[in-house]
């Protein structure tokens, strides 16, 4: 599977469902995904995209992001479970979502390279 690495450091945030999204992560379009279920309001951004102080905002920064090159056929099977394994073996943690076109993995930024390293010998191609 072909993969590259996202450039910028990432935030994974928290907020209450009830709120509306705010208008910080409406403006930035480079790399903003936007999460609504019952229980939470989640985004993922550009980490310099977080503006300093927002009140009940649940923070996690220092995410670096593994892109699944694109676009997946939805008949494929398997794809999450194949770079999501070996990486629980080897104890990286992950937070993994999709889009349309593709998947996203994210791991701490201080991972990265041992995480590079386990896809590539499970014979992964990183860009």
């Amino acid at each position: 599977m072909n993969l590259s690495v996202l450039p910028q450091k990432l935030a994974v945030l928290k907020l209450d469902p009830n709120q509306s999204i705010p208008e910080w992560a409406l403006n930035h379009k480079e790399f903003t995904s936007i999460t609504y279920t019952g229980e939470e309001l989640s985004i993922v951004c550009l980490q310099d995209d977080v503006p300093d102080k927002v009140e009940g905002l649940e923070t996690s920064l220092d995410w670096q992001g593994i892109k699944v090159e694109g676009p997946l056929d939805f008949s494929l099977t398997g794809i999450l479970s194949s770079l999501a394994a070996p990486l629980a073996e080897a104890e990286i943690s992950i937070f993994a979502f999709s889009t349309y076109d593709t998947d996203y993995l994210l791991v701490k930024a201080d991972t990265l390279r041992d995480a590079i390293h386990v896809l590539t010998e499970q014979g992964h191609t990183i860009n």
